[in-house]
């Protein structure tokens, strides 16, 4: 049996645990608590603590921290608390339970061997199912390594999910579905020409929380957007999480992506935890300081306000909530260098400690002028569960948004959606009229046409409906609304025809966002047209639906092969990543507008028109040596002849054709066809750009 090891008063900062030569210092926050324990165990799989430490309260608590050193204690350790206090939980929002094992919130590494999801609903003692916290002491030698902060205009996100773009049997790394197998697949991620990863959520969340329907099949909660302890990596994701390792493998991967040019984004959660309502179990804040931490009712404090759809809302412009949503960023950053982070559900943080949306939230604000945080990526998904929706609205110059209308807009006028030409130019030029008026950038807005939310790329291109049998909920779950359309077929199908035109539509619909001013999102897989056969909501397939296929890579060969070179075009022209609007005005120098927009005809758009699908526009380079651009978007189901203006000194190049198969859609320059005609027949639901190129002594634009 371990020794007894020796315990004195200890102190209430920093928050979790923190180690020195002599021992560890444990503090946790509970205000209103009058008993605290601490647990500990020799192991992860420990089935009883082999010493329980009850806390002095005149020792041992400081204002709302308790708080013990013990001496000695080994890495490796693990500890739960137990808080006693207010049971009135109608009336004060309360829920102490002294038999309850409660996980700390600063826990570093969590273990889940014993955690039973099921059980710890059920109430009463849950130590055999509770998660459990590790002691762990490693330094690490980051090797000069610092976040990279690239600049936002030549930003190009990948949204991944860790596990599952490397489960796939394919996939052909040593340790599949962890932090170091992501490591493996760097050389593919420069290939693709991508600057910053998006990662689904890694801090440790319950992959038990799934409705009853996906439960009774075995499902489990797969992207991960159920966190329970912000400041752990996912135990899931690591090789020997038993041992601690936690830590170690996250930073081993971001460094390694970071020595190959490539970013790192994390998704955070912070308007909901795996807590849930009523029903759901007690993993921490409910036992700890329920009644501040959750919204709650305001007549009957045993119910939960819920703008999440997940059961429980993070009050999170309380001031102590606020302030430990702020310091896991500031963890997350200082700990772990990692580059930024996208808030899912961002409109819930705007929301006061009444659930009503304020004007200027406390946690927004402190999050944007935050000295820590003033270099990394900051990107709200500007909408929750209960309608709040704030594209556009996001306070602040750092903020930037997950764009919901850009995505919408995009999806409606591929498929052939009439009389959206006039916001569509808003959206590809900057979505002006979200941001300019209050001093943004057309980098405020994260431009994306597919996410793990919703439809792949070749399913928004192959299916008119959503097909989530799979998830145990009757095809309930899911958005209707996907503005897709299949191209005349539902669902898989050999017919040729049918699969030529999807493939012209996905690629049509990248083409635009990489063409789009902004900062264009996609998602892993697209490159290679993923399938999930329809299903629009795979939160809980963790399986070949939802994992990353390699073999796509040599079966879609030519379809990577267009994303990375047209990844590389957007690089090689400036005028495609403007760090400021457009507005039509003359470039000095070059005598010529930085954008005008045409339609079949030079010079004549049709705003006005409610049946047109074509929309032309030239971007001027913004110096002698930039090349201009002519681009054409036809999406009707017509050929049209389009008309290219005259640039003094300038020659058109085709440089991309989404009707055109492969080398040809868009070749290498060098290999460009040089257009000597005074107009482009535009193939039916198609995408074109002329690449304006300098030819000396050339006075006119058609050679």
């Amino acid at each position: 049996m371990p020794v007894q090891y020796s315990v004195s008063r200890g102190r209430r900062y920093p928050n979790g645990i923190s180690t020195d030569q002599g021992g560890v210092n444990f503090s946790i926050f509970g205000w209103h608590a009058t008993r605290a324990e601490l647990l500990l165990y020799e192991r992860a799989d420990s089935p009883a603590p082999f010493q329980i430490i009850l806390l002095n309260p005149d020792e041992n608590k400081t204002f709302f921290s308790w708080h013990v050193y013990v001496e000695k204690l080994p890495s490796g350790t693990n500890y739960t608390w137990r808080l006693d206090g207010p049971r009135d939980t109608k009336t004060s929002g309360f829920r102490f339970n002294p038999d309850k094992e409660l996980l700390d919130p600063w826990a570093r590494a969590v273990t889940d061997h014993f955690w039973n999801r099921q059980a710890a609903c059920e109430g009463g003692s849950d130590g055999p199912c509770s998660y459990r916290a590790m002691v762990v002491n490693e330094g690490y030698d980051w090797e000069g390594d610092v976040p990279l902060n690239h600049a936002l205009e030549d930003t190009i996100i990948y949204e991944v999910h860790v596990r599952g773009f490397t489960r796939h049997a394919s996939s052909n790394v040593a340790n599949p579905g962890t932090y170091s197998a992501v490591i493996e697949k760097i050389p593919y991620l420069k290939s693709l020409g991508i600057t910053d990863i998006e990662l689904l959520p890694v801090m440790a969340f319950d992959e038990q929380d799934v409705p009853p329907g996906a439960a009774r099949l075995g499902l489990k909660n797969y992207w991960g957007y159920s966190p329970h302890s912000f400041f752990s990596p996912h135990p899931g994701y690591c090789i020997t999480p038993e041992q601690g390792t936690h830590r170690r493998e996250f930073k081993d991967m971001v460094k390694a992506l970071h020595q190959a040019g490539i970013g790192v984004i994390l998704d955070v959660v912070f308007n909901h935890t795996a807590e849930g309502g009523v029903d759901g179990p007690t993993i921490n804040m409910k036992g700890l300081g329920n009644a501040g931490f959750y919204h709650l009712d305001k007549f009957d404090r045993s119910r939960y306000r819920d703008f999440t759809g997940c059961g429980n809302t993070i009050n999170a412009n309380h001031p102590i909530v606020a302030d430990f949503l702020h310091d896991i960023l500031v963890y997350w950053v200082n700990e772990f260098h990692v580059d930024g982070f996208r808030f899912d559900l961002a409109s819930a943080l705007c929301r006061g400690m009444d659930g009503n949306p304020l004007r200027d939230p406390p946690v927004l604000w402190a999050i944007e002028l935050s000295d820590t945080l003033a270099q990394s990526r900051i990107i709200a998904e500007a909408w929750d569960a209960a309608g709040l929706y704030q594209v556009g609205g996001f306070p602040g110059f750092r903020w930037r948004e997950w764009n919901g209308r850009y995505r919408d807009v995009v999806r409606r006028f591929v498929r052939g959606d009439c009389g959206l030409i006039g916001e569509l130019a808003t959206r590809v030029s900057g979505n002006s009229d979200f941001y300019q008026h209050t001093g943004r950038l057309p980098t405020s807005s994260i431009n994306f046409v597919t996410c793990h939310d919703g439809f792949t790329l070749y399913d928004l291109v192959s299916y008119n409906d959503k097909h989530n049998e799979a998830n145990g909920e009757d095809n309930r779950d899911g958005t209707n609304d996907n503005y897709s359309w299949n191209c005349g077929y539902e669902g898989e199908c050999e017919d040729t025809e049918i699969l030529a035109l999807r493939k012209r539509q996905a690629k049509n619909m990248l083409a635009i966002l990489m063409l789009s001013q902004g900062v264009p999102m996609m998602r892993a897989g697209d490159e290679v047209l993923r399938t999930q056969k329809g299903n629009n909501n795979g939160y809980c397939q963790d399986n070949e639906l939802s994992w990353f296929d390699w073999n796509l890579a040599e079966r879609q060969a030519n379809m990577l092969q267009f994303v990375q070179r047209l990844i590389a075009f957007r690089k090689r022209h400036p005028s495609l990543r403007r760090r400021r609007f457009m507005t039509g005005g003359i470039l000095a120098g070059r005598g010529i507008a930085d954008v005008t927009w045409h339609g079949a005809q030079l010079h004549a758009p049709q705003w006005d028109d409610p049946d047109s699908r074509l929309l032309a526009y030239t971007l001027a380079g913004r110096h002698d040596t930039e090349a201009d651009l002519h681009i054409i978007f036809n999406l009707s189901h017509l050929p049209c002849k389009v008309e290219l203006p005259i640039v003094p000194g300038r020659v058109w190049h085709r440089a991309l054709d989404t009707a055109l198969d492969t080398p040809d859609d868009i070749p290498e320059p060098a290999r460009q066809v040089l257009w000597k005609q005074p107009d482009y027949p535009a193939l039916p639901r198609s995408v074109v750009v002329m690449e304006g190129l300098i030819v000396s002594g050339q006075q006119d634009g058609r050679k």
